[in-house]
C-alpha cells in the first residue's frame, strides 16, 4: 500500500511531465506547422505569378520565367516542371514528372530528384490551359533538419523535465512527510497528557502556516475546555459537597438529639430546603449545558423584547418598592426580535435579582433599551439592541469581572449572600445563544451590565 505522500509525488510529477509534454508538442507543432504553410503561401504565390504570366505573355512568357526564377534562386530550393500533354519535359529543373503526382490541386511530399541531387520537397500540380502541366515546389531538407534539431530537442528537454518532476516529487512527498510527521508527534505528545505541545509555524508556506495556526488555534480551545472542564470539576465538588454535608450533619444531629417530633419535623425541613438547593444548582448546571449546546435553538420565535421586559419589571416591581429603590428605564415603545422570550427572560429575572440584591436602601436601579447600527463597517448585517442594566451597589474589581461568567464564581462581596455562582453563567449562555455578547464594567458607583445582541438572531 503506498503512502498518501508517495501518491501525491507521483501524482506531481506525472502532472509536470504531461504538461511539459504538451506545452514542448505545441512548439514543435507551431514550429514546423509555420515554416510549412509559409513554404505552401510561397508556392501558391508562385502559381498565381506563372499564370498571370501566362495570361499576358503566353506560353514562352511563363518559360521564360521559370528559367529566370531557378537563374536566381541562391538557396537552391526551388523546384519547377512545365511538361506537355504527352508528358515531355519543356521546362524546369527536375528531369521526369514524379508518377506519385496524379492530381493536381493536391500537396505532396515526396523524394524529387533534380538535376543533381535528391531531397525531400513539398509539391503541387497545376493543370494549364493549354494542356500542359505545371509542378511547383520548394526543397524541405532544411525543414527536415529544423524539425529533426527540433524533435531532438525537445526528446532531451523531455527527459530533463522528466528528471525534474522526479527531483520536485521527492521534495515534494520530503516536505509533506516533514508536516505529517509534525502533526503526528504533537498529536501523539498531546494524547499522551502533553496539552502545550503545537505545530511549529515556519513562516515558508503561507497555506501551511494557515493550516498549523488553525490547528494550533483548535488545541487552544480544546486545552480551554479541558481546563473549565476541571474547574467546573472542582467547583462542583466543593459546592455540592457542603449542602451535602450540611444535611447529613442536620439528619445526624436530629437522630441523636431530637427530643420532640417537632424538633425532628424542622430538621427535616431544613434538610429539604437543603436538598432543594442542591437540586437547583443541578437544574442550573443542566440548562447552562443544554443552552450552551444549541438544544434550546428550536424554540426560537418571532417576539416583542419590551414586551417581555417590561413583563419582568412588573414582576420584580413590589420587590422594588419593598426594598426602597428607584427603577429608571429609557426604552423604545416596542423592538420585534426573534428569540427564545422565556430565555431572555429568565436571564433579565437574574439580572434583576443580582441588581437587587446588591443595591443599597434608596438606591437607583437604571435600565436603557436601544437599537444602534452594526458595530464596524458598512451595514452589511442586522441591527443591534444594546441593553444596558446599572446598579448602585459595591460593583466589582477588575479581576473579579474578568472571572463574573465562571460557573461558581462569586466574588468576595458577595460570599455571604445567597446564590450559587450560576447566575452570570447562565446570562452569559443564554447571550450568546442568541448571537450576542456579555459585559462587565464599573459605574462608580455599582455595576454596569451590558448586553449586546444582533435584533434577528434566530433567522440564521
Amino acid at each position: 500500500m503506498q503512502s498518501i505522500t508517495l501518491q501525491f509525488a507521483l501524482a506531481y510529477g506525472v502532472l509536470f511531465v504531461v504538461s511539459a509534454v504538451v506545452f514542448l508538442s505545441f512548439v514543435w507543432w507551431g514550429t514546423v506547422g509555420l515554416l510549412e504553410r509559409q513554404t505552401e503561401r510561397s508556392i501558391t504565390a508562385d502559381a498565381h505569378s506563372i499564370f498571370s504570366t501566362l495570361a499576358v505573355k503566353g506560353h514562352s512568357g511563363v518559360v521564360g520565367l521559370i528559367n529566370e526564377r531557378l537563374e536566381q534562386d541562391v538557396d537552391d530550393n526551388a523546384v519547377y516542371l512545365l511538361v506537355s500533354s504527352q508528358n515531355e519535359w519543356i521546362a524546369g529543373n527536375l528531369e521526369e514528372w514524379p508518377a506519385i503526382v496524379q492530381r493536381a490541386g493536391r500537396w505532396y511530399t515526396l523524394n524529387v530528384k533534380r538535376i543533381d541531387t535528391e531531397n525531400m520537397a513539398r509539391v503541387k500540380a497545376f493543370n494549364m490551359p493549354d494542356g500542359d502541366r505545371l509542378l511547383i515546389g520548394r526543397d524541405m531538407s532544411g525543414r527536415s533538419q529544423l524539425s529533426r534539431m527540433l524533435t531532438e530537442g525537445l526528446l532531451w528537454t523531455c527527459v530533463m523535465v522528466s528528471v525534474l518532476a522526479a527531483g520536485g516529487g521527492w521534495v515534494t512527498r520530503r516536505l509533506l512527510r516533514l508536516i505529517i510527521a509534525s502533526i503526528s508527534k504533537t498529536t501523539q505528545a498531546i494524547t499522551q497528557g502533553d496539552m502545550t505541545r503545537r505545530l511549529p509555524v515556519l513562516g515558508l508556506d503561507k497555506e501551511m502556516d494557515e493550516v498549523a495556526h488553525t490547528i494550533n488555534e483548535m488545541l487552544d480551545r480544546i486545552t480551554r475546555l479541558m481546563d473549565g472542564v476541571k474547574q467546573v470539576s472542582n467547583s462542583i465538588a466543593h459546592d455540592l459537597r457542603t449542602p451535602i454535608t450540611r444535611a447529613r450533619n442536620q439528619l445526624e444531629e436530629a437522630a441523636n438529639q431530637a427530643k420532640s417530633p417537632e424538633e425532628l419535623h424542622e430538621a427535616i425541613d431544613q434538610t429539604i430546603r437543603n436538598l432543594d438547593h442542591l437540586t437547583d444548582i443541578c437544574a442550573a448546571l443542566l440548562r447552562i449545558a443544554q443552552i450552551e449546546a444549541g438544544a434550546r435553538r428550536s424554540a426560537f420565535a418571532p417576539f416583542d423584547f419590551i414586551m417581555a421586559l417590561r413583563d419582568v419589571i412588573e414582576l420584580y416591581d413590589a420587590v422594588i418598592e419593598d426594598q426602597g429603590l428607584t427603577l429608571v428605564h429609557t426604552m423604545p415603545e416596542t423592538l420585534p426580535c426573534v428569540g427564545d422570550r422565556a430565555m431572555y427572560q429568565q436571564a433579565l429575572a437574574n439580572l434583576f435579582d443580582n441588581a437587587i440584591k446588591f443595591s443599597p436602601p434608596n438606591a437607583q436601579i437604571t435600565i436603557t433599551v436601544k437599537v444602534v447600527p452594526p458595530p464596524t463597517g458598512p451595514k452589511t448585517g442586522p441591527d443591534h439592541m444594546i441593553l444596558t442594566i446599572q446598579d448602585q451597589g459595591p460593583g466589582m474589581t477588575p479581576d473579579d469581572m474578568a472571572r463574573a461568567t465562571e460557573r461558581f464564581f462569586r466574588a468576595e462581596q458577595a460570599r455571604h449572600t445567597p446564590g450559587a455562582g450560576l447566575g452570570l453563567p447562565l446570562v452569559q449562555a443564554i447571550v450568546q445563544l442568541h448571537g450576542g455578547s456579555l459585559k462587565l464594567s464599573a459605574g462608580n458607583p455599582g455595576l454596569i451590565v451590558t448586553i449586546d445582541t444582533p435584533i434577528s438572531t434566530g433567522k440564521h
